[in-house]
């Protein structure tokens, strides 16, 4: 029964006046308007004007601090370098490895063993408190 009345209500003739209906409303919405003013008026000059807000996008900004002459930026180039070269030299400077075969054996080993100690197969070799 709710099958054919929703039927009834959604798909039968009286969804014509339904739609008819939305759409005179729609209309008479779409009319009716509060702009009483007339038309905007136009500039009476051409060009920029200053109109004291921010930001105007029709003046050019005035420039806040003295460009850099070429050089103050050369010698600023030349401290970012030295900078650069200084933490450069920092970065690499480690003790060199000795013995690259002890570390070597230490990386094919330390994943099985940590895994046996993540797993509980502790090993008494690893731990020293593990029984």
């Amino acid at each position: 029964m709710t099958i054919n009345v929703g039927e009834t209500v959604f798909f039968g003739a009286a969804r014509f006046c339904r739609i008819g209906a939305a759409i005179v409303l729609v209309g008479i919405a779409g009319c009716s308007s509060t702009n009483t003013g007339g038309p905007v008026p136009m500039a009476e000059t051409a060009g920029p004007k200053d109109t004291g807000t921010f930001p105007n996008l029709n003046i050019p900004p005035k420039v806040a601090a003295k460009q850099f002459t070429n050089e103050e930026r050369d010698a600023k180039l030349a401290q970012l370098k030295a900078d650069e070269n200084r933490q450069g030299a920092k970065k690499g400077g480690g003790p060199p490895v000795s013995n690259q075969a002890a570390l070597t054996d230490l990386a094919k080993k330390h994943g099985p063993q940590t895994l046996k100690q993540i797993e509980g197969k502790c090993d008494p070799a690893l731990d020293p408190t593990c029984k």
